[in-house]
């Protein structure tokens, strides 16, 4: 089955840089800042890993990916290529739109007198090369295994201290959701529940401090 996708234009190492920080930049305005999240929402926030290797992304990608995950409401963080889709029998749907991840790297120029003489060390040429992921949820055919259950992220028994200072602090505090907010109107503090935070208990405190 034949099948196309949009390469995103360009390919200047300035158009990646300028594409990835406004990208951030539009998180910070939309006040979604997921590396200062410590709870995973429905869109089960966690590092993103290729769904083949399961090697975890890093760097820039970490953003990127994570900008589509929130603005496109995909529940799991998996990614692949269009090729690794087709290397598990299964294949993007017709349609889907991939998302930008790049990939760094260097090279010495082949005209580089340094290189050319072997008197000096060769001078080393850093770019960005573009290359397009798609989560799991825009394709057909994937082992059932991608799709289990998401376990939860954290079952640790709250932290004494941080439960007391809570309660010190006489607000009100309600558990639930995937929001961490406060109600001007009905004075209460509303965090998601512990089994949703990644780290110790302390960082259900912090959201109720901001």
């Amino acid at each position: 089955m034949s099948h196309s996708y949009q390469q995103p234009a360009g390919g200047q190492r300035g158009d990646i840089y300028s594409e990835i920080t406004g990208k951030i930049i539009s998180q910070i305005e939309a006040g979604i800042l997921p590396w200062v999240q410590p709870w995973a929402g429905g869109s089960a926030l966690s590092i993103p890993k290729n769904a083949t290797t399961t090697k975890p992304y890093s760097g820039v990608n970490i953003l990127l990916l994570w900008d589509a995950l929130f603005a496109r409401g995909f529940e799991r963080n998996q990614w692949l290529t269009f090729k690794q889709a087709l290397s598990l029998g299964a294949a993007v749907r017709k349609g889907e739109k991939g998302t930008t991840a790049v990939y760094a790297d260097s090279f010495v120029p082949k005209k580089d007198p340094a290189a050319a003489s072997g008197d000096d060390a060769p001078r080393r040429v850093p770019f960005l090369k573009r290359f397009t992921l798609f989560n799991i949820a825009q394709c057909d055919g994937l082992p059932d295994e991608l799709f289990q259950p998401i376990k939860p992220v954290s079952e640790v028994d709250p932290v004494p201290v941080a439960e007391s200072l809570l309660v010190a602090s006489g607000a009100t505090i309600q558990r639930g959701g995937e929001q961490a907010f406060y109600h001007t109107g009905d004075d209460f503090i509303r965090i998601p529940e512990q089994s949703s935070f990644s780290t110790l208990s302390i960082s259900t405190v912090r959201p109720c401090m901001n």
